[in-house]
C-alpha cells in the first residue's frame, strides 16, 4: 500500500529505477538527490517504516537558519532508491538526470510518527554535507490550489549552521564525485548500479501540478557524450590561411 503510488507512476520495463518494495528493518538513513527533470530540484528522503518518506525541495536544503525552504511532500519511495544515480529515460515519469547530493543517517528528536502526523518533524542529520538539527514543519495554507502537501524545511541554530550557505559550491555526487552534466554524458548512467562507489525557477507552482500521467520532458543534450566535438561547417567565405612569407 505504501508504494502503490510510486509503482503506478512508473513503467519498470522502460526505466532503470527500482520497483517499489517495502523493506524490513529500520536503519534511519537519509539521502538528498539532485534531480534535473522538467525543473531542477532536490529530493529530500528520510528512511522510515521500510520506505523513504520524500519531499521535493526546489531550492535544496540549506545550513543557514535564515533560509526557509519550501518542501512539497511526494509519494513514498522504496529504500532501494537510496543510491539511485543516473538517467531516467525520456518519456518516463521524472525523466532526466539524478545525482546523489548527500547521504548519511538521521535521528528523530522525539517520536517520529507523532511528529510526522502532527506536521512538526524535528531531527538531526549526520551526512557528508548536511549536519545538525533540522525541522520539517507542515504549512497550514488555505490558499487556492493548495494540496495540503506544503512543508518548510529549516535548519536549527547549532554548531553546524553556516550563515550565507551556498548550495552551488557543493555541486557534486557524494558517491562518484560527478556533476549532473557528467552523469548525463555518461552512457553507463542509463543503467543503475546500487552499490557504485567512487536554473532553479522561482516559485514552485510546478510542484502543485497533478502528475497522474507522465509529462513530456525536455531531452537531455548529450552531443558530447563520447568526448567528440561537432565539426564546424565550411562556408564559401572560409578558406585556407595564406602562408607567412619566409
Amino acid at each position: 500500500m505504501a508504494l502503490d503510488q510510486y509503482n503506478k507512476k512508473r513503467r519498470f520495463d522502460r526505466t532503470p529505477e527500482p520497483k517499489g518494495k517495502v523493506e524490513r528493518g529500520e536503519q534511519h538513513r537519509f539521502v538528498v538527490q539532485k534531480h534535473r527533470a522538467s525543473h531542477l530540484h532536490y529530493d529530500f528522503r528520510l528512511e522510515m517504516d521500510g520506505v523513504l518518506k520524500s519531499w521535493a525541495v526546489p531550492k535544496g536544503p540549506s545550513l543557514d537558519p535564515a533560509d526557509k525552504r519550501l518542501a512539497m511532500q511526494v509519494e513514498d519511495h522504496p529504500v532501494s532508491y537510496f543510491h539511485f544515480e543516473g538517467l531516467i529515460p525520456e518519456g518516463n515519469y521524472g525523466a532526466g538526470t539524478v545525482l546523489v547530493w548527500d547521504t548519511g543517517t538521521w535521528e528523530p528528536l522525539g517520536n517520529e510518527h507523532e511528529m510526522l502526523n502532527h506536521g512538526d518533524l524535528k531531527f538531526r542529520l549526520n551526512g557528508e554535507k548536511l549536519k545538525g538539527e533540522f525541522v520539517l514543519a507542515k504549512m497550514r495554507s488555505r490558499r487556492p490550489g493548495a494540496k495540503g502537501t506544503e512543508w518548510l524545511l529549516t535548519k536549527k541554530k547549532d554548531e553546524a549552521m553556516q550563515p550565507g550557505f551556498d548550495i552551488d559550491k557543493l555541486d557534486y555526487s557524494v558517491l562518484t564525485g560527478r556533476s549532473l552534466d557528467q552523469i548525463a554524458g555518461d552512457e553507463g548512467s542509463a543503467e543503475w548500479e546500487s552499490n557504485r562507489k567512487a536554473a532553479v525557477r522561482k516559485g514552485a507552482e510546478w510542484l502543485l501540478e497533478d502528475d497522474k500521467e507522465p509529462r513530456k520532458r525536455t531531452q537531455v543534450k548529450q552531443t558530447a557524450r563520447k568526448g567528440t566535438k561537432p565539426k564546424a561547417r565550411k562556408t564559401s567565405s572560409q578558406g585556407k590561411r595564406p602562408r607567412r612569407a619566409a
